[in-house]
């Protein structure tokens, strides 16, 4: 008997397979396969919301394949992944490869581990509907919003435009943080800092607290107030009033959800929550680790959830480590356990290791630079989760000084616990730091090395970055776990966002849409009603409300908003903010303006049409000039014999005479590698791409279609023959063959 198991990626396939044997296929529908039509709407409105799918363009040879699989099998199992958007990819599957109802079998597992899979082929379902219509109707929310509101900002700013129901949400939080930080108005105070010494000479340092009658707190306001004290220090003594010890416990973190792995991964890797993602992808997908570690494995649990649940053999897995690495003592006495937030979806596990006996330093070799460091805090994190939690010994010193108390704080650690394998970050980087003092007794006097006023001015709120947004969205109810990363990653490619540094900050044009949008779409922006809409999607998912019903209710009122705003709002109302170069137009002497156009941003003059003079510029918005070209070391003009450069072209990077235009000489860059092309036979040369970036063809092109942005290497895959291509910027050689999946850590410098 035949099974067929189709899951999303081609990467779990090799490892699912070796798992279920040989009485089992697996193949892969590398994500959707159906999808709404670009070209128009796709909803028929009128018509209960009635969506239209189209096969993907471009999938037609793989749905047939897939047709083809499914119709020779006698029992199939659909393991995409186990969430909303895994479950409508196995629905649309259905109903692309006409599907007999009888052979299909959902199944879903939370690790890429034998014993998940195995469980999982063992107690199959059917494809759950409600989660299916919650991802339907989010996929209609958010085509009805960008595709009606969309013409509307063409028609009332400019052409290529968009808005979408959440992104513009996430655009108006940037826009509103640069607002209150424009309207901030800093505030005077002042510290007063005595560096004392204790009787036997050790020196440590209290600050100004208040009034030492009653212990109340006095804030310095200006200069004056702070010179007030340190008149009085310098004829009253310092005396130690009270020395306070105690104790107090720190817990650890839960561990990850995906919101909390991206923000940490920002914090402690300075990774983009694009790159948290994908990392995160290869982790749960498998990675090879050799025969010493049982071959393909998949390291982590699934990374979209927003559950803090632990399976019971995982808290006893870390158990047995933590007992064994650490001692009984770093094990609290009860197990803990993560109460998950309200409204939150418990459908899978905290992001966790696999297998915790596998440690990140034994398999560091298998892995990239990236895969290593995220598997490592997601690791660290998960087992400190589970220990026990540290004791801090803490001290505060009371001192008076004439009329007025000083006090001074700090805290040793009597017992790491946690604190041992990991300590959590904070948005702004500050962390709570060790400040040991000497050994001081109450009724001690203190000597005086100096007094220290200091101004300071209170500081406006900092920008968003990726982890402080995540965590406010989070916070909001606005967006869920799998979307993050895409409502990010859309704001900053539309320019209405702009990242500087970790920092994240509104363009003029992203200001100019928000305001738009709040005035004449208050509902789309506003955080409330975007997460109520995400409850209701909730809703739908838990089968209490009706897909239908929520898509009409929410229709009802966008209609009105947005026929109003057609009515009312014309091209004139919208003054577009320009964007000002230090580039000097050399036609007419302005100053020129940045554009956008068909090939990229540019110079142009501001007096068009009458001055129509244009110049390149370079990312930054400086003037394209000579010295903008990178110069080829060892090279010579084969004409003139000047220095050659390597310029950008329409079609990619070239190299000319530095002369240009008196010589005319170019050169088609075409370095020989030193190995076959796989598909011919031919040269594979090293080519620069239109961003100066490296690629590899065949030297016969076009007549040889072969290119790629990873190296070939000339080794064949063990698995499948095809050649193994060392892939760009990782650690890793990947099998170039589609359907194999194989990758492997690439051997060290002078291994085989």
């Amino acid at each position: 008997m035949q099974k067929l198991v189709i899951v999303e990626s081609p990467t779990k396939a090799p490892a699912i397979k070796g798992y279920l044997g040989s009485g089992y296929k697996v193949v892969a529908s590398k994500g959707h396969v159906r999808d709404l039509p670009k070209s128009s709407l796709g909803i028929d409105i009128d018509n209960n919301f009635e969506a239209h799918y189209i096969n993907i363009r471009g999938k037609g040879d793989l749905i047939r394949e897939l047709k083809k699989e499914a119709k020779a099998a006698d029992k199939i199992f659909l393991a995409t992944d186990p969430d909303r958007e895994g479950e409508a990819i196995s629905w649309h599957l259905v109903n692309a490869l006409g599907i007999d109802a009888k052979k299909v079998n959902r199944i879903t597992f939370n690790e890429l581990t034998k014993t998940a899979v195995k469980e999982a082929v063992k107690h199959p379902r059917e494809i759950d509907m409600n989660l299916v219509n919650s991802q339907q109707a989010r996929r209609i929310l958010d085509r009805i919003v960008g595709y009606k509101l969309s013409p509307f900002l063409w028609k009332t700013v400019r052409s290529g435009l968009s808005a979408g129901r959440v992104q513009s949400v996430a655009t108006r939080i940037i826009v509103e943080r640069e607002n209150e930080i424009r309207a901030f108005v800093p505030t005077e105070y002042w510290t007063v800092d005595a560096h004392l010494l204790t009787e036997e000479g050790k020196s440590f340092k209290a600050g100004f607290y208040g009034l030492a009658a009653d212990s109340s707190k006095v804030e310095l306001r200006c200069e004056s107030d702070a010179m007030a004290v340190v008149r009085e220090t310098e004829n009253n003594p310092f005396n130690v009033r009270d020395v306070k010890k105690g104790k107090k416990f720190r817990h650890p973190a839960p561990p990850f959800i995906t919101s909390t792995l991206q923000q940490e991964a920002s914090r402690k890797l300075n990774f983009q929550s694009q790159r948290t993602m994908k990392v995160a992808q290869e982790l749960y997908e498998g990675i090879n680790l050799g025969h010493e570690f049982g071959g393909v494995q998949g390291l982590i649990t699934y990374m979209r959830t927003d559950s803090l649940r632990i399976a019971d053999e995982a808290r006893s897995a870390a158990k047995e480590y933590i007992t064994s690495a650490f001692g009984d003592k770093y094990y609290p006495e009860t197990p803990r356990v993560y109460k998950t937030k309200a409204g939150a979806q418990d459908a899978h596990e905290a992001i966790r290791p696999t297998h915790v006996n596998i440690e990140p330093k034994m398999i560091k070799a298998k892995l990239s630079s990236d895969q290593y460091r995220l598997y490592k805090l997601v690791w660290d994190r998960f087992i400190s989760s589970q220990m026990e939690s540290a004791e801090l010994s803490t001290v505060q010193v009371d001192i008076t000084c004439g009329k007025y108390l000083f006090r001074s704080s700090g805290y040793t650690v009597k017992f790491p616990g946690f604190m041992a394998v990991y300590e959590e970050s904070t948005d702004d980087g500050a962390k709570e730091k060790s400040s040991r003092l000497p050994q001081i007794e109450t009724g001690e006097k203190l000597g005086v090395e100096k007094v220290e006023p200091e101004q300071h001015f209170t500081e406006p709120p900092a920008r968003y970055t990726e982890a402080s947004l995540i965590k406010f969205l989070e916070e909001k109810g606005i967006g869920r776990p799998s979307t993050y990363t895409s409502i990010i990653t859309l704001i900053v490619s539309r320019g209405y966002v702009k990242r500087q540094g970790k920092t994240l900050y509104p363009t003029s044009l992203g200001e100019v849409i928000t305001k738009l949008m709040c005035e004449r779409f208050p509902d789309i922006v506003d955080y409330r009603f975007t997460a109520m809409m995400e409850d209701r999607l909730d809703s739908i998912e838990e089968g209490n409300v009706q897909m239908n019903d929520v898509l009409a209710q929410f229709y009802v009122g966008f209609e009105k908003e947005l026929n109003a705003a057609l009515e009312s709002v014309s091209k004139d109302d919208i003054e577009l903010p320009v964007e000002q170069t230090d580039i000097v137009c050399d036609k007419c002497g302005a100053k020129m303006i940045i554009k956008e156009g068909r090939f990229g941003r540019f110079a142009a003059c501001p007096n068009y049409p009458e001055c129509k003079n244009t110049k390149p510029i370079t990312k930054d918005g400086k003037e394209k000039t000579e010295s903008s070209d990178v110069k080829v070391e060892g090279m010579k003009c084969e004409l003139c014999g000047s220095d050659v450069v390597l310029r950008s072209g329409r079609y990619g990077s070239f190299y000319a005479c530095s002369s240009y235009p008196k010589c005319k000489f170019t050169k088609q860059i075409a370095k020989n590698l030193g190995v076959k092309c796989p598909d011919c036979g031919g040269e594979v040369v090293i080519k620069y791409g239109k961003n100066k970036s490296q690629f590899y063809s065949c030297e016969k092109y076009p007549d040889c279609k072969f290119s790629s942005w990873d190296m070939p290497t000339g080794k064949k895959c063990p698995v499948c023959g095809d050649m193994l291509m060392s892939k760009k910027g990782k650690n890793l050689l990947v099998c170039r063959g589609d359907k194999c999946g194989y990758k492997t850590a690439a051997p060290a410098d002078g291994e085989e």
